[in-house]
This record gives structure tokens, sequence and C-alpha cells, in this order.
């Protein structure tokens, strides 16, 4: 398993250890090694309590959705808010986007030159991050590029 999984064998065994400590997996000694199972009944009462009405809710309200937008942010910015530098992975790259668009008010219409006013306080490649922000429709624009605006939905 740990080889599959391209863990150490030590690893491995302390995390059947837990799922055994928790009722997942049920050990059996066999010489020096132990057996694991799965233990399917066990999983199956834990996911139809975690699936009740009552309980989703509580859980779903546990989740903080932030968390991974704030550690984002932490990765790419320095002290002073700046982003350090563009994350290439699309998913980090909108929680950076959602970040810069935070100084964009839903009322206000803009020229390119106040967009680059505004994105050169985050990053100096402000071609790249405007480009982004209309093609992720974070920042609509008229065709001629004069004109820029928050989208509707915002």
């Amino acid at each position: 398993m740990a080889e599959m999984l391209h863990l150490r064998p030590s690893t491995v065994s302390h995390h059947l250890q837990y799922l055994n400590h928790v009722g997942l997996v049920s050990a059996k000694a066999e010489g020096y090694y132990s057996v694991y199972r799965l233990e399917q009944g066990t999983l199956d009462k834990m996911a139809q309590r975690i699936m009740e009405r009552e309980t989703l809710p509580s859980i779903a309200a546990e989740v903080d959705l932030d968390a991974y937008d704030r550690k984002v942010i932490a990765n790419f910015t320095d002290a002073n808010g700046q982003v350090k530098n563009l994350p290439a992975q699309r998913k980090k790259l909108e929680v950076i986007l959602r970040y810069v668009m935070r100084d964009f008010k839903p009322e206000m219409r803009y020229s390119e030159k106040q967009v680059n006013e505004i994105l050169a306080r985050y990053h100096p490649d402000t071609a790249t991050l405007r480009r982004e922000l209309v093609v992720n429709k974070m920042l609509m624009r008229d065709s001629g590029g004069a004109e820029y605006w928050l989208p509707e939905d915002n």
C-alpha cells in the first residue's frame, strides 16, 4: 500500500492505526504483519449520519469557505499587500483577481488609465491583470477598451 501511494510505510501504518481506532478498519495480526479490512458497515453508518437533515447544516456551517482564499493571498502577497508574483494555477489566479478587485466600485466607470492605476497598487504587470479580469468577466469593457466597469451581478 505504501508503495502504491508513494508514502513511507510508517506513514501508512500510522493512518491505518487511526482508522482502526475510529472503527473504519479492523486489524488482524498475521505473523509480523497486520492485515486490515475496511469496515463497510461503519462507513455506511457514518455517511448516513453525516447526510441527515439535522446534521448536514451544522457541518456545512463549520466549513470555512474563505480559508483557501486567505491562504493563497498570504502566499502570493507581501507584507504591504502587493502581489509578489501571479500564480500559474487558474484557481489561485482567480483568488488573486478577486483580491485586486476590492478597490473597484460597482457604480463607477473607469478609463484604462484609472484601471491601471488601481492594478499597479497590487502588481506592476497591469496589462496581464487587466486582461485576466476581463477574460474572467470580473471586469467588463466596451469594445474599444476605453471604458471599464463591474458586471451587474457583483
